[in-house]
């Protein structure tokens, strides 16, 4: 997968990564839909792929994660997984020129997802209990 590239509203913080995979996610949580105003649409970067420039500003909302914006615009970043051992950054499609031109995947969450909105498309869907379920396996290193 090639390089996709990007930066905040205002240029200040760019982006370089190579993606996880060629897909995008859209989280309907209700950190995530707070944190942007709507659902989170993402792009998982390959880990140690991430590189950026510019004032970045992070807030720890949980025991295992942080969320990223520009200390300039306010523009999400990315949500990042602290836990030793994992180097997970999922990283806001809206920095990249036409989310990379990439599929949405899968939506996860979607039995708190508000009744006002729905993606269109033939896609994976998770509800709370199966991605709680996926990541205590994922921070365990098993599969669910």
């Amino acid at each position: 997968m090639s390089l996709l590239r990007g930066h905040c509203l205002c240029g200040a913080v760019t982006v370089s990564f190579e993606p996880l995979k060629d897909a995008l996610g859209a989280c309907h949580c209700e950190m995530c839909r707070r944190w942007t105003g709507s659902a989170f649409l993402e792009i998982d970067a390959k880990p140690g792929s991430l590189t950026y420039d510019g004032p970045v500003k992070s807030y720890a909302s949980s025991d295992w994660a942080e969320r990223a914006w520009c200390d300039s615009c306010g523009s999400t970043l990315w949500y990042h997984l602290t836990l030793p051992g994992h180097d997970y950054y999922s990283l806001s499609a809206g920095l990249v020129e036409n989310a990379g031109g990439l599929p949405l995947k899968t939506e996860i969450y979607i039995d708190v997802k508000p009744d006002g909105y729905a993606f269109a498309g033939n896609h994976e869907i998770k509800t709370k209990a199966e991605v709680e379920a996926g990541f205590a396996a994922f921070v365990e290193g098993t599969k669910p």
